[in-house]
């Protein structure tokens, strides 16, 4: 059935947007992201993520990335309101508007969602996500913002991959010591 669905050009993209360390690490080995930023602390930068969203209106995301969204990072406001967020999880949590728990694995709900019209599907986190996304070759397009820190240890984005990824680099941009790169699957 994802084979069918992947042949079809109108399917909607399926796009990863995330950040890591220099040395390939999403968080601290605690989980924290405290360390995302620039060089410099009070330099503007450019809103990449703002620009990202407007072609984005589904969001898929781990349990551990919702807990850390919605405890630690915005704890009073969902930051994805006007979206709707599927949260993959094998707990009992009842839905909340624009948020659905979902045991579905990720192919199945990727290849469901994509039968319909809509914009890009984010893939927004995290780590165990992305490698399943990777291991059924479920990821478009990829927009890495490299972070200028190297942690030395945490948890990794990419981490023992099969099969391997062709990718065509689309973009760079750098500022603050920030370089993104925007991929697309060959």
């Amino acid at each position: 059935m994802l084979e069918q669905a992947r042949g079809n050009n109108e399917l909607r993209k399926v796009s990863l947007f995330i950040a890591q360390s220099l040395d390939g690490y999403i968080a601290d080995k605690e989980g924290s992201v405290d360390w995302l930023g620039g060089q410099v602390a009070d330099q503007p930068m450019p809103d990449v993520y703002s620009e990202f969203i407007q072609d984005v209106d589904t969001v898929i995301m781990g349990y551990k990335t919702y807990e850390q969204v919605s405890t630690q990072l915005s704890p009073n406001d969902w930051p994805y309101s006007g979206m709707q967020t599927y949260v993959l999880t094998h707990r009992e949590i009842k839905a909340r508007p624009e948020i659905g728990f979902v045991k579905e694995a990720l192919p199945e709900l990727l290849a469901r969602l994509q039968q319909h019209p809509g914009k890009k599907i984010w893939l927004c986190g995290g780590a165990n996500l992305v490698k399943q996304a990777l291991q059924s070759d479920l990821i478009d397009e990829y927009y890495l913002s490299i972070m200028p820190i190297v942690l030395g240890d945490g948890i990794r984005l990419f981490d023992q991959i099969a099969p391997p990824q062709k990718l065509k680099l689309l973009q760079t941009k750098t500022y603050n010591g920030i370089v993104d790169l925007h991929y697309v699957k060959y």
